[in-house]
């Protein structure tokens, strides 16, 4: 009789004890996972690289060099002077204002301002998040934005003197070839940097164009407007969106098969050699001729006679051995396959190899890399 009542308490004791110690696991685990399924607070504004004051520690993977500011709406209408400013740029979908920045260096800046509606509002978000991600010195820098309203705005560093279209073809005085050169290496160093430097999801920027090249002080140039840029494409995807591109500029492969890739800015950088190389427009004239298909043939018979495409208007004052060169890689890069046209840093290292006196000759430059 001791015996079994000595195994009941045992057994008692035994089962009061795993008892005991399910229920602590239980509520051990519970402390565990239940945070897991509590929904994450928003991040704030600094930890998105948003303040009302700048600050240059906020977003450091975003922005190496500075917090971009979040304007109220009211600050936009004074920086534009209720919209009354100068009209530095207009297009179909925006107007960009020069303003002057408060502060202590009152420094200038252009306000883009962009037209409402739901879709122009994705655009412009879609530009606010490619242009956060970026900081280069060949790119133009964005400084803030305003999102209190349907017309978006962003507020974008100014560069002064105009758009290499304009220099190209506005009737001033011809650009000489070294500058012309120097541009090119310089704008393919930014789209380098989009496809393969600017993180971990490489950027297609979709509408490189002579317009969309700003030049600085020094006539050194900016690559601007990210409108079309896509974020995440190193390999062809179908585009979700309407089709990007300029005309003389939009790559025919992505025309017929909406397929987004690199190759579509190397043929737009194409595009825009052969204008530097002939001074000619990426559409010609009114009806419509474009300078691929007018100049196509003939890269393909000059067989080193580039002298045949060169822009008159240098009167002879270039390198013929380089125009050659620059003139083959134009043709590359205007290939019909997309998979045979060389990449932005294929693209640099030859015109280092080939064009590397005049490259030296003009002082500065970047080296295709962040700032």
């Amino acid at each position: 009789m001791d015996l079994l009542l000595a195994l009941g308490i045992a057994s008692a004791a035994f089962i009061l004890s795993a008892a005991v110690m399910s229920i602590a696991y239980l509520t051990f685990l519970r402390g565990c996972t239940l945070p897991c399924f509590r929904s994450r607070p928003l991040p704030t504004d600094a930890e998105r690289g948003v303040a009302d004051v700048p600050d240059p520690a906020a977003a450091a993977d975003e922005l190496p060099k500075a917090a971009v500011r979040r304007y109220a709406w009211p600050e936009v209408e004074s920086l534009t002077g209720n919209f009354t400013a100068t009209v530095i740029g207009e297009g179909g979908f925006s107007t960009v204002y020069l303003a002057r920045l408060p502060g202590a260096d009152s420094s200038l800046a252009a306000v883009k301002v962009l037209c409402t509606g739901e879709r122009l509002h994705r655009a412009f978000l879609q530009e606010l998040d490619v242009l956060r991600r970026l900081s280069h010195p060949r790119i133009v820098r964005l400084l803030g934005f305003c999102d209190d309203r349907e017309e978006g705005v962003l507020v974008l560093e100014y560069v002064p003197n105009g758009s290499l279209q304009e220099k190209l073809h506005g009737g001033g005085g011809a650009l000489p070839w070294a500058r012309r050169m120097r541009i090119a290496f310089e704008v393919a160093g930014a789209v380098e940097y989009l496809h393969e430097g600017c993180g971990e999801l490489p950027i297609v920027h979709g509408d490189v164009t002579a317009a969309n090249v700003l030049l600085d002080n020094r006539l050194d140039p900016k690559l601007c407007d990210f409108g079309s840029a896509q974020a995440g494409f190193s390999s062809a995807v179908r585009s979700a969106g309407a089709m990007v591109g300029s005309p003389g500029y939009a790559d025919p492969h992505y025309l017929r098969t909406g397929m987004v890739s690199k190759s579509m800015d190397v043929y737009g950088f194409g595009v825009l050699l052969l204008e530097l190389i002939t001074g000619l427009p990426a559409v010609i004239s009114e009806e419509g001729r474009v300078l691929t298909a007018e100049m196509r043939p003939r890269l393909r018979e000059a067989d080193g006679s580039a002298w045949e495409v060169v822009d008159p208007r240098m009167g002879g004052e270039y390198d013929a051995a380089e125009a050659a060169a620059m003139a083959a890689v134009a043709a590359r890069c205007i290939g019909v396959q997309p998979s045979l046209r060389p990449s932005m840093a294929g693209i640099r290292q030859i015109m280092r190899e080939k064009v590397s006196s005049l490259l030296s000759a003009v002082d500065g430059g970047s080296d295709g890399k962040a700032e």
